[in-house]
């Protein structure tokens, strides 16, 4: 079955809700317009029927069936621009005022004065109307076929089962990225070629065709060993080889992100200096140090001498990691024989295979199923699959989502399957086994599977950025009783299980933080995307042709400024509705969009912002997702109340400190972001909001509330809220305001609030939380930063509390035996994010540890779901685990200046990855009692994976 399918249903069905609101208007139509744009969505309703037919089928389509696809797809996009340009050109409609001659008067003057705008419209509309009639009518005269009925109630009733699972996944985990199957000889062997204790720097070169597992591979060794390296980079090099993004993506991750900073703001603007100048950097900061790079996809051999010479070639001991496609490239870079080695890596043994595959399956089962059996694997898969990674994860995802009917649906899937004859050692057979997997898919995830092609290669995408734009875009509604949230990150589900994407990271709670697509999926992807011409991708990794239609969609991947210019030159821009830049804005600066028609603006991480990208966004009247995160943005505009669509704002990590007071005419906005998580910088809200209260709002985050008079921001009419985060907070005990917001948190506990955070350092407020009469028991996560003095009694009452963060202030043993009972706890962080030292910081540790004898303790029991265990503080105290303490924590983390001790540490018997960070700034003592801990850890009996890291401290 065809993506361009679920592309289409979801534009029509879109277009369809904005037709049934332009109907209602009285007044706003032209005689005989009205009867037009009834027809246009009658027709359109029985087209939308048809191609959810289509999208819910079990068979492949044929062209006719496909060209009249796309025939609803382009006329449901003009119909839509035309919608959109009613609702801009003309006021709003005068007749919802009431009755009476004052309202007669208003519709007699609004009347008159758009005359001419809706005469236009009304053309426009009745060009349309032939148009849909024609298409409608095209199906009948050439004979295209309704699908079989039988298979439309098969294939329904399974998109029935993913949609009414919350969250299917296997379950809430940590440790996205597991040790490698089927590859243990492989890794085993190069294991004991890293170890070596060699003093030269060495390249390990890995060759092999795309999808065989050289990154895997790699990463695996990577992960293992780069803890054990002063320094350590992962880069993705790729076709299209740019020296000056790969020396920065290397020094963004051996350097200290301040350090960074400060040397970006000295960096020359010219292409060849900047090289110059991140060369010369690199080489001071890596110079007389261990490294373990890592660089992924080299294609030439003439980008691997470039990069080599860019390193310093120090005898120390460090390492060179490379993966290609290429038996050359992997020869010129492993070319001393003495030290260097080539590895090739080949398809998998028969064993080895099914061991991949039953993994993989189990991965993607339904955690509803509740099965652990193993199933026969058709021995068809495995030798079609001739031992390919890529292509054996690709079709388990497929056969776990149809595990309680497969058996019956394997003798028609082999039919669709490549020929024996077509090895998977191929592009072609890779290309045959992806295309049937893809086309399996319900046409709700074939949209959001194409969708992936906005992103470049390699990028991690991370889900809450993705879900977000795929509610924007429209791709999804509320159905079965979930809301749009729950059936976006059911969406979102099904491409991990699917295969589609692979987690990466998780986060605190155990839901996937970001994940990446394969590059032989994306490259599939973005073709298909192209073909369809639903999203047009511009620069980047890919060469893709340039588009003949009207872009719809438009990514600009992160490229030279020349060559953006002069492909964007040559194709209309005049209908795009989604704008997404990766890298420079200065390849915006010549582009003409039709503002009022952008409904999704994603410019996150670019630099090089202007007034008049800011004069533009005031002009996007129906931007629903407005992301300007990690830009150099320095202000919004002030007419922002203008875009009345406006759903998401995302302007963290910018240097927008306050909010204009316009915001508060946004009647339709659910989160606004802001500030810094890192350096606790906020974002100030207008008065305006305190007047006008958002009710539609459900995330605000980054935010600081001050006291005094007209000062605070009273929360008890914004019910709606789910989030809130509070960086800064600063009411004073006699303040009349204390106790408005101390009774407006009570207040939201009771309503839909989840997730609260507040980081309190000016005022002592928050230790007055204790004393509340009924606790926000509905909390799924909560966050309390400052000078706690005293442990909160009401958390231990939370039981459907998952993510818990408390100062170190509290740290005690009394505290730890509290929370041991926590039912659903699932990550438990301590931490002190002061901005500068405390004085008294330290009496309360010494008081804490005083109290409980001089030593914190962690009780045996308890801890039933704790997965994360975090200490980010100046002082880690001594620390001892009892004997069966947190039997199924997996991940613990430590952050400090000083280390005091930490015993009983094996006693975790479930531990797989031990992440350890001191500062620049600790002392000798601190410096020996880490190497005596990291040497222990990595002699415990589960082997847990030890990382070792440096931070910058900026305290003095």
């Amino acid at each position: 079955m065809d993506l361009v399918v679920g592309a289409s249903q979801s534009t029509v069905k879109s277009l369809v809700s904005k037709l049934g609101s332009l109907l209602a208007q009285e007044y706003a139509l032209i005689r005989g317009v009205r009867g037009d744009i009834q027809y246009i969505n009658d027709e359109l309703c029985s087209m939308q029927a048809f191609l959810t037919n289509l999208g819910t089928g079990d068979e492949e389509h044929d062209a006719q069936i496909q060209d009249w696809a796309k025939q609803i797809r382009d006329i449901a996009y003009d119909i839509e621009d035309c919608v959109d340009d009613f609702a801009h050109r003309l006021p709003d409609d005068p007749g919802g005022g009431g009755g009476g001659c004052c309202s007669s008067v208003n519709v007699l003057i609004y009347g008159i004065l758009t005359w001419f705008p809706r005469r236009e419209i009304a053309v426009k509309i009745a060009e349309l109307k032939n148009r849909a009639e024609h298409v409608g009518t095209r199906r009948t005269r050439y004979g295209v076929r309704d699908p079989d009925p039988t298979k439309i109630a098969r294939r329904s009733a399974g998109e029935a089962a993913y949609l009414a699972a919350e969250n299917q996944v296997s379950g809430r985990q940590l440790v996205g990225i597991k040790e490698p199957v089927g590859m243990a000889d492989a890794i085993s062997d190069l294991e004991r070629w890293v170890k070596d204790p060699n003093k030269a720097r060495r390249v390990l070169s890995l060759v092999g065709f795309c999808g065989v597992g050289k990154t895997t591979i790699a990463m695996a060794l990577y992960r293992k060993f780069g803890g054990q390296f002063e320094h350590r980079a992962v880069v993705t090099v790729s076709q299209k080889f740019d020296l000056g993004a790969v020396l920065q993506s290397i020094l963004s991750q051996v350097m200290p992100q301040v350090a960074v900073k400060e040397e970006q703001a000295r960096r020359p603007a010219k292409t060849a200096t900047l090289e110059n100048q991140l060369q010369k950097e690199l080489q001071q900061h890596l110079k007389g140090k261990r490294y373990f790079l890592l660089f992924d996809d080299i294609w030439s051999a003439s980008a691997w001498e470039i990069i080599r010479n860019c390193l310093p070639a120090d005898e120390v001991g460090s390492i060179i990691a490379v993966t290609t496609r290429f038996q050359a490239v992997a020869r010129t870079c492993a070319r001393d024989k003495k030290n260097d080695l080539l590895h090739q890596v080949d398809h998998l043994p028969d064993e080895e295979r099914k061991a991949l595959f039953q993994e993989s399956v189990s991965e993607s089962k339904d955690i509803k199923d509740g099965r652990e059996d193993l199933m026969d694997i058709p021995k068809d898969i495995l030798e079609l699959c001739n031992g390919l990674p890529l292509a054996i994860v690709t079709l388990s995802g497929l056969v776990a989502c149809k595990r309680k009917e497969f058996e019956e649906l394997w003798q028609e899937i082999r039919k669709s399957l490549p020929p024996k004859s077509v090895n998977c050692h191929t592009p072609e057979g890779v290309t045959k086994i992806l295309s049937f997997c893809y086309n399996d898919l319900p046409g709700d995830l074939k949209t959001c599977s194409l969708y992936l092609s906005v992103f470049p290669k390699a990028s991690k995408i991370s889900r809450k950025r993705l879900t977000r734009r795929l509610i924007a875009e429209g791709f999804v509604s509320e159905k079965h009783g979930q809301s749009i949230e729950e059936l976006a990150e059911t969406y979102f589900n099904q491409l991990i299980r699917r295969k589609i994407v692979r987690a990466v990271e998780h986060s605190s709670n155990g839901k996937v933080k970001t994940c990446q697509v394969h590059d032989m999926v994306l490259e599939y992807i973005i073709s298909k995307s192209s073909e369809e011409n639903f999203i047009t991708v511009v620069g980047g990794h890919w060469l893709m042709p340039t588009p003949r239609n009207k872009v719809r969609r438009l990514s600009l991947h992160n490229s030279d400024v020349k060559h953006v210019k002069d492909t964007i030159g040559k194709i209309n821009l005049s209908h795009v509705r989604s704008v997404t830049v990766f890298g420079s804005l200065n390849q915006l600066s010549s582009l003409s969009f039709k503002f009022g028609i952008v409904q999704v603006l994603d410019l996150q991480g670019c630099k090089g912002f202007k007034k008049h990208h800011v004069k533009a966004i005031s002009k996007m009247l129906l931007v629903k997702f407005l992301n300007l995160r990690r830009t150099d943005i320095k202000e919004l505009p002030s007419k922002i109340g203008r875009l009345k669509h406006l759903e998401t704002l995302d302007i963290r990590e910018t240097n927008v400190r306050e909010l204009p007071d316009s915001i508060a005419q946004l009647e339709k906005i659910s989160g606004i972001l802001g500030g810094n998580k890192h350096t606790r910088e906020t974002l100030k809200l207008p008065k305006e909001i305190g007047k006008k209260p958002m009710k539609s709002l459900s995330i605000l985050s980054g935010i600081e509330i001050v006291g005094g008079p007209g000062g605070m921001l009273d929360l008890h009419e914004y019910t709606g809220l789910k989030k809130l985060t509070i960086y800064k907070l600063n009411i004073q005990e006699n303040d009349p305001s204390f106790k408005t917001f101390v009774s407006s948190i009570e207040y939201l506990g009771g309503c839909s609030l989840k997730t609260l955070s507040i980081d309190d350092e000016a005022s002592d407020l928050i230790n007055s939380l204790d004393s509340l009469t009924s606790p926000p028991k509905y909390l799924t996560g909560l966050e309390l930063h400052g000078m706690l003095t005293k442990f909160p009694q009401w958390i231990q009452k939370l039981s459907d509390l998952r993510k818990l963060t408390l100062s170190m202030t509290v740290l005690r043993t009394d505290t730890l035996e509290l929370l041991s009972k926590l039912p659903s706890l699932f990550s438990l962080t301590f931490s002190f994010s002061a901005a500068k030292e405390v004085p008294y910081f330290g009496d309360i540790l010494h008081k804490n540890k005083s109290d409980s004898e001089g030593e914190i303790v962690v009780p045996d029991g308890g801890f039933e779901g704790l997965k994360l265990l975090r200490f980010a503080t100046p002082v880690l105290p001594l620390l001892i685990f009892s004997e069966k303490a947190m039997p199924v924590v997996e991940r613990l983390e430590m952050s400090f200046k000083v280390l005091e001790g930490v015993f009983g540490m094996d006693n975790l018997v479930g531990l797989q990855e031990v992440h350890l960070q001191v500062s620049d700034k600790a002392g000798k003592f601190t410096r020996s009692a880490l190497a005596r801990l990291t040497k222990q850890a990595r002699k415990f009996a589960n082997a847990p994976r030890v990382v070792v890291d440096e931070y910058y401290d900026g305290l003095k």
